[in-house]
């Protein structure tokens, strides 16, 4: 085989390489970013809590996607409302109080505290363990698919947790 063909093959390869490389780079960064772009709906209004509304809410009704009750207020300026709405989940219970943040402009109430802002990242706690697939078998990164893995299942499990 001449020279100049052993030079083609081996830049056709190593251009396939980067091909399957970038393509697979892409869609490890495109899955993070879909799970922080999820949990970021509801962790903004758990985690950056100055100036919202903040109180409890005692659960008194649950209907097929949320749960309903009287809001107490404990934050400075809040109001007192007869009715807002909380997501309901497996951890929302009739009957038990919630510490929760409002949303603005809204009676829809996020919950607060250390479970409320788990729950909250809990779609990026799926895509990490997806991007670690896609790590660990399109880029061949074996220990950077174990930390993405184990991150997962560490955010998923204190979720799990503390819920």
């Amino acid at each position: 085989m001449p020279a100049s063909a052993v030079a083609t093959r081996q830049s056709a390869h190593a251009l396939l390489r980067f091909g399957r490389f970038a393509a697979m780079g892409a869609v490890a960064v495109l899955i993070l970013i879909a799970g922080v772009w999820a949990s970021w709906g509801t962790a903004q209004h758990v985690m950056l809590t100055k100036g919202r509304e903040r109180g409890t809410v005692e659960v008194t009704r649950c209907g097929q996607g949320s749960c309903t009750g009287p809001y107490a207020p404990l934050s400075e300026g809040s109001q007192p409302r007869s009715t807002v709405v909380l997501e309901k989940s497996v951890a929302v219970r009739e009957g038990r109080t919630y510490t929760v943040v409002l949303k603005p402009g809204s009676d829809d109430a996020v919950r607060s505290g250390p479970a409320g802002v788990l729950y909250a990242w809990i779609p990026l706690g799926g895509a990490l363990l997806l991007a670690s697939v896609v790590v660990a078998g399109g880029l061949l990164r074996t220990r950077a698919a174990w930390v993405l893995a184990l991150s997962g299942v560490a955010l998923l499990t204190a979720a799990f947790v503390t819920v």
